[in-house]
């Protein structure tokens, strides 16, 4: 029996073309990732992982700590904080009903579940203000395109207790240190002040009256835009949409002296560190909590969809999920199309070697003592990999050099019964006899000594 049927035979599935499929009730179910969400292999996790590790350095200089929050919350949270009439909790949030009758959603966003946990353990009763950061999955049913999946990844700041615009400024200032470690050197960051519930809802009015006589031509989406949150018409991007708002007046014409101030204040902070920004009065962001200060960071290469980074001040959350006056501001990152627009970009990182050295074992070296000397190695710091299959040495050099290991160490029969092994360098073939006495000592200093030369330090 060829091989794939025995596998299907043995776990009742039949095999089509490399997929699997389960047999349920006589009928086929495909056994795949679901739509809009995908497998990060190998390879590709490597730059995952250097890219958040990017996120943490950058947090660590600026002092915001690290906070994990639960994927599922109550989904009464999310039409709380981020707003009933909002797409997200309206069309986006994944949700369920648990065996306890209550219903729960996959978070997805971040902030409102950090801001649920600051109230929860009372972060807010302690130093000021409280620094925050998040690295993470998110989950939104939306139409899976280029860097939008159903389940993808933020990397999101948040700081409490402190409406200084002075921390407006750090956050943003942030954000871009952030890129720049990635290598994102090419951005525009937009700007703007949405105001307060005070100045938002007399240019809440005026965007309705002169909007409600140009109704039918908005889109559907504006036409509900109108009647609930008539500011997000402003961020519409249908053409027709933007030409019929053209000649209102942008809101910062319309904030209160408060707001004004923090305003004027915002822009003063920022060109005293040197940040260029781009005042945006269209931008005002898709969730019902912001207030005041307003911000995307945008790059090429992403097509219509080019923000990276975007945040707001959310000063009234807090209050709104039942808890005290806490001022806040925060931005998150999707890093999933951080990614698209570093490749786009060319700035993506070359692979670096997987492994440090290879230990190829060659005759009858008893594999336990191999496994022994490369834990050893493994115990000085280093990178190693060893052969589990019994091939050849040639086979063996190949993997290595596939690996990028630096050195291979060779253990042959003869070698082995002198005590000894034989090291070789791989980029130009160059070896040595060790003794096999102190030998990982020995391997961590030419290793050591091998990357100092590659750097340009000896």
């Amino acid at each position: 029996m060829p091989p794939g049927d025995l596998l299907a035979e043995w776990e009742g599935m039949a095999v089509t073309d490399g997929r699997h499929l389960f047999l349920e009730g006589g009928a086929g179910v495909e056994i795949a990732a679901v739509r809009g969400t995908r497998d990060i292999l190998p390879g590709e996790s490597r730059l995952w992982a250097w890219v958040e590790e990017a996120a943490r350095r950058t947090c660590a200089r600026y002092h915001y700590e690290e906070i994990r929050t639960p994927i599922f919350e109550l989904a009464a949270l999310f039409a709380r904080g981020i707003g009933e009439v909002t797409d997200i909790v309206e069309k986006e949030m994944y949700t369920f009903v648990d065996r306890g009758g209550r219903e729960l959603a996959l978070r997805p966003e971040g902030t409102a579940g950090v801001v649920r946990a600051v109230l929860e353990h009372k972060l807010y009763a302690g130093p000021l203000p409280v620094k925050l950061f998040y690295v993470g999955p998110m989950f939104r049913y939306e139409r899976p395109q280029a860097g939008r999946y159903r389940q993808f990844t933020q990397f999101g700041v948040e700081a409490f207790g402190s409406a200084d615009a002075a921390l407006d400024a750090e956050i943003i200032s942030l954000g871009i240190s952030f890129l720049t470690e990635v290598g994102l050197k090419e951005w525009e960051l937009r700007l703007n002040s949405i105001g307060c519930p005070v100045c938002r809802g007399p240019y809440r009015e005026l965007l309705r009256s002169r909007l409600e006589p140009l109704r039918h031509e908005l889109c559907v989406s504006c036409q509900q835009r109108l009647d609930r949150n008539p500011l997000r018409v402003l961020d519409c991007k249908e053409e027709g949409c933007r030409r019929l708002t053209e000649g209102i007046p942008p809101i910062d014409e319309y904030l209160c002296p408060e707001c004004r101030r923090h305003w004027e204040s915002v822009q003063e902070h920022l060109n005293a560190l040197g940040i260029p920004f781009r005042r945006y009065p269209r931008l005002v962001r898709g969730l019902d909590y912001y207030t005041r200060t307003v911000f995307e960071l945008v790059t090429i290469g992403l097509g219509s969809q080019d923000a990276v980074l975007g945040g707001g001040r959310y000063d009234g959350l807090a209050e709104m999920m039942g808890g005290p006056s806490v001022p806040a501001i925060g931005f998150a990152a999707g890093l999933d199309r951080l990614l698209l627009g570093l490749e786009a970009a060319g700035t993506l990182p070359e692979p670096g070697p997987e492994v440090d050295l290879y230990v190829a074992r060659v005759g009858d070296v008893p594999q336990a003592q191999v496994l022994r000397l490369v834990t050893e190695l493994r115990r000085q710091g280093l990178r190693v990999d060893m052969d589990f299959l019994g091939r050849s040495l040639k086979t063996q050099m190949k993997t290595a050099d596939r690996l990028g290991a630096v050195f291979t160490l060779v253990v042959g029969e003869g070698e082995w019964e002198r005590g000894e092994v034989l090291l070789r360098r791989m980029s130009d073939g160059s070896q040595e006899v060790l003794p096999r006495e102190g030998l990982a000592e020995k391997v961590a200093e030419r290793l050591a000594a091998a990357q100092a030369i590659a750097r340009g330090e000896v």
